[in-house]
This record gives C-alpha cells, structure tokens and sequence, in this order.
C-alpha cells in the first residue's frame, strides 16, 4: 500500500540557497519542499554546519578530491535523508503520546483530509487511545519529499590544469549524477527548459527507471510553461524508456526567480489544455516509453504510471488553492515567496526578510540583473543593489566572479566568462566608451546598464543562508540578492509554519490587505504592463516578425481575457469578487487593445 502525500501543497525551490535545508525543517510535517543542487561549495557548507549540530560523522569533501561535485550532492542528500527520517520518528513518538501536540498536528492538515477525519475519530476513542494512535501513525504517515531542483542551463563544461573535462563533470550533469547516487527515494525537478544532452545523461542511472513493479526510486518533474513544451520533452524523455512523473506548470511571470514570459499564453488557458489533454500526454509517452524499455531488455510497465500535473506561481489565498485543485483536478499546488516570511521553513536572514515585509508592490519588479539574460524577479533596496551602487560611485563594475557557475558566455573565453563578472564588464564598457561619440546620451547610458546591471547571482542568491546561520563567508564584502515572486507584496508579516498552512487551508487569514487582486488578474496586468514595456523600449529596427510576434502576444492575451469571463461567470468560486474581476478584465481589455504595435515602414 503507498502512503498518499498529506498535503496538497509543496514548497518549489527558490534561489540557490532560500529552500536549500527545508526539508530538514518541514519534512517531518509531510511537507515536500525542493533543494537546488547546482551549488556543491554550499551543500558541503551546510553539510559540515549539520553534521557539528546533530553530532553525525559525515566528512568534509575537498574540491581537491575527484568528481567531487557530485559527492558533496550525495553526501548532502545523504544527511538531509538521515535527519529527516529521525526527525519524522521522533515526531511520530510525540504526537502518539501527547494530545496537544497530535491536536496542533491535525490543525495543519488538509480539512478535506480523510487522515483529518480519521484522527478525529481515534482521539475521541476512550480505549486503547495510544496504542490506536500509534498503529495509525505508522500505517499512514510520511515525510515530506526530499526533492531537488537542477536548472538545465546551468551546466558549463568544467576545466584542469587547462583541459576540458569529459562531459560528465559539466556543473548540471555532476549535480544530476550526485542526486542519482545518494540514497533518496525523491524527485529531481529540471528547470528552465530542454538540455538533450542532460536528459540523455538520465540513461545511465538504474533509478531513474521503472522496476518490474511500475516503481520508480528517483521521479522526474519537469517544469514547464505550456503543453506543447511538455510534451516534446516528455516524448524526448519517454523514447529513452524515462517516465516523467509531473509536469510542473508555472506561472510566465506571476513567479519567482526568473520570468519566462510566454507569448502572451495566460494561466488560466494553459492549465485548461492540460486538464483537456492530459490523457494525450500520458497515452503518448507510454506506447513510446513501452517500446524503449522493451528494447532495452528492461522491465515493461503494462498500465501507463502516475503522471501529476501540479501548478505555481502567484497563489496567494486558500479560496485560490481550493480553485486551482477543483477545476484544473491538480494535485498540489506551489507556495513559494509567502515561505519567505516563515523563518521555520526558508534560509533568510533578517536583514532580507525586514526588506520583504516592508516592501510594497511597486517595490517588486522584473530586472535585468541575471547573468542568464533571462528577465528576473527581485525587490528593490536589496544589500546588493547598495553596494553596486557604492562601487559605481567610485567607478568599479562587476564581481570578482568566485564560482563561475554562470561562466557560461563564450565571447571572450573557451572556457568561459560571467557576464557579472569584472572581467567581462571591463572588456565591454571599454568597447562602449570607445564608442561613445557616435551615440546620443539616451542611448549611451541605456548600453551602459545594460552591461552592468548583470549581479553575481552565485554569491547573492546563497549567502543569506550563510548569514542566518552566522557561516563564516570569504571574499567580496558579501551581499545578498532575493528573487521573490511579485505576489509577495500582499504578505507583511512573519508567521509561523502552523499559521501559514492554515492559511492555505482556510483556516486563517494572514493578509491584512483586503485590495489584493486575485491571482489570474494580478498575472495579467503584468502581461499587458511586459508587452507594452517591450514595445516602448525596441530601439532596433521594427520587422515583419517582431511585429508579428507581439500581434500574437496581443492576441493570446486577448483569448486568454475572453477564457476567464466565461470561466467566472460558470464557476462557484470567486462570486464575492466577481463584478470586480469583470471590470478588471474589461479594463485590460481596453488597455490591450489601446496599445499601438509598431508597423514596419515601407
């Protein structure tokens, strides 16, 4: 019998560092939360601070020691796994023989919870009381999901004594094969799109494959931004006899970390495609994962397995959560950012964290600053953005680039140059001040940010960690960079573990602002505000298929508008809002339609 999740939400991974010891807090609750693995240097950081505090002989692993990259991820997942499943024992003894804290336990679960209801009736049970309990506890509970994240991209071929590595220990590739190595029976979340030489890394890892019992030790989660990315990737993944377990839809822009805008395809209509489609996707990759495994000569799966489609990005209310598993039937869904405010759950360190419950939504805004050049939600007034700003006032630019993680820039290197790093930034600016007669001010200045917006995420994204853990950090005078997702905005205060939960259940309210839009309009005002932004700032020669692509960006929208009056108009959900979220649909409507699309001149 498989022990089903306890929740129906998760908490996905955020930044390098925000979720990287979650599950060692959350999971003995049956909360599932994902850990970036791409880093080794703070895995083995945060190994060695656990090992002194629980007391465990794991070892140091120096970057001296072959492959070791992937052994400091084993080593990590390893501990996270020992600690958590002691954690879990130990929580189980105590809600077996205490009432109060079985009680606050329950208080935390799911209200359509059948275990809810089971525990209900066992604790109004004069006999036995203990030892029912004990034997329920057992049968029924489960940690939370120990999971990992590795963004494909990120995965930049690795150098000794000036000598290309083998593939195998590129970053992303020695990330996955740390996780397939480590005893976890967990998930890996692959991020931001397709890396085929990645997936096909997959191959040579036993536990990424279905056993004679269907049963699979590590599942694969892609993240994904539409249906049709799904299913080419699961396609892909499925003739090599690997079955994606679930697709992880994320909101374009609503998110944190870093935006994919897509064109103009809102949430609402991309999770309707999948609730349509979703048998297409499972029947497709079955036939095709059948006939790889057989000829393989490995165990064939006869019945399609489990496929999850869950989704995140801009959940902010149990009305919302509730609306999401009931009309797309997902089967959890993602809390990110409002985790930040929950010091039980996330690595932030308190400067940060003042930053976030301050903020406000203005405050909140889709930068230029990832090295990846991919649009990326942050917050205004962040440690970084203040000393950049000392830095500038002195004429410095960039970082020393300590990692390299995102060395991935082939411009000026084989090996490889962040477009952060001093380095780089110097070489550019000197080509652009040398230019810098034949272009207007405006236009000057608008080259000139954009080389030096670029921030080392490497360093930003993990030492509020450090920082909350009072971790010694070498280096640069050491900043912290946040990627919240815009919907924090509406969260101003910290709370615990236990009120967050109950407030995605519905069991309390923790936002004190009444005016928070709903999540489907939030997303889309911030689809019209991207559009009419990228208009505004073209500065190139207008073509034919840029015009083109934002009619279309235009016209999804459009749909996408026409799709939620239907859907609310139908829909029991959301009725107290409903003229509200009619007129602001109207609204968008009128301001998409206002926006003047450039025309190519004849």
């Amino acid at each position: 019998m498989t022990k089903k999740p306890l929740h129906n939400f998760h908490i996905p991974v955020m930044g390098l560092a925000y979720t990287i010891d979650s599950p060692i807090r959350v999971a003995q609750y049956g909360i599932s939360s994902v850990i970036s693995i791409i880093d080794d240097e703070i895995l083995e950081k945060m190994k060695n601070f656990y090992n002194k505090k629980f007391n465990l002989d794991y070892f140091g692993i120096s970057a001296k020691t072959e492959d070791y990259r992937a052994r400091r991820v084993t080593a990590y997942l390893d501990m996270v796994d020992d600690i958590v499943n002691e954690k879990f024992e130990s929580f189980k003894q105590e809600i077996s023989k205490n009432k109060e804290a079985l009680k606050d336990f329950m208080a935390m679960l799911p209200n359509t919870s059948d275990l809810k209801n089971s525990l209900q009736t066992l604790i109004n049970q004069k006999d036995n009381w203990s030892s029912n309990i004990k034997n329920f506890i057992e049968s029924n509970l489960k940690p939370g999901s120990i999971d990992v994240n590795i963004m494909t991209k990120v995965d930049k071929d690795n150098y000794h004594k000036n000598e290309q590595l083998p593939v195998m220990y590129n970053d992303a590739h020695a990330s996955l094969r740390g996780f397939a190595k480590s005893k976890l029976s967990s998930s890996m979340v692959l991020s931001a799109g397709m890396n085929p030489r990645l997936y096909s890394y997959m191959e040579e890892f036993e536990d990424f494959f279905p056993d004679e019992n269907g049963k699979i030790k590590k599942k694969i989660i892609l993240k994904v931004s539409d249906f049709r990315s799904a299913m080419i990737q699961g396609n892909f993944l499925a003739k090599k006899g690997l079955w994606v377990s679930e697709y992880r839809i994320e909101s374009g822009l609503n998110c944190g970390g870093h935006a994919f805008a897509t064109e103009g395809m809102l949430l609402g209509p991309i999770m309707e495609e999948f609730k349509q489609k979703k048998n297409d996707l499972i029947q497709s990759a079955h036939t095709l994962m059948t006939a790889a495994l057989e000829q393989k000569g490995k165990p064939v799966v006869s019945e399609p397995l489990e496929m999850k489609i869950t989704v995140q990005g801009g959940v902010g209310t149990s009305e919302e959560h509730e609306f999401l598993l009931a009309n797309y039937s997902v089967d959890s869904v993602g809390w990110g950012s409002p985790f930040l405010l929950v010091p039980e759950a996330t690595s932030v360190d308190t400067e940060t964290r003042n930053l976030l419950l301050q903020s406000k939504e203005q405050d909140f805004y889709l930068s230029n600053i990832s090295p990846l050049g991919v649009p990326f939600n942050t917050v205004k007034g962040t440690s970084n953005e203040t000393l950049k700003y000392e830095k500038e006032a002195k004429g410095k630019y960039g970082s020393s680039c300590p990692k390299k993680l995102l060395a991935l820039s082939k411009e000026f290197s084989p090996e490889g140059t962040c477009t952060a790093s001093k380095k780089y930034q110097d070489i550019k600016l000197k080509a652009l001040y040398a230019e810098q007669e034949t272009l207007t001010e405006q236009e000057f200045n608008k080259r000139k940010s954009e080389i030096t917006d670029k921030a080392c995420l490497c360093v930003g994204l993990v030492n509020a960690a450090y920082m909350e853990q009072n971790l010694e950090i070498k280096g640069e005078k050491q900043v912290v960079v946040i990627c919240p997702g815009p919907n924090i905005a509406f969260f101003d205060k910290e709370v615990s573990l236990s009120e967050m939960v109950k407030h995605i259940y519905g069991n309390t309210n923790i936002l004190s602002n009444n005016q928070r839009p709903n999540m489907f309009i939030n997303e889309l005002k911030m689809y019209v505000d991207y559009l009419r932004k990228e208009i505004a700032e073209s500065t190139v020669q207008i073509t034919h298929s840029q015009t083109k692509k934002w009619n279309a960006f235009r016209k999804n929208i459009l749909e996408g508008i026409a799709y939620y009056h239907e859907l609310f108009t139908a829909s029991s959900f959301f009725s107290n809002g409903l003229s509200t979220i009619n007129q602001q649909l109207q609204e968008y409507k009128l301001q998409l339609i206002a926006i003047e699309i450039p025309q190519v001149e004849k």
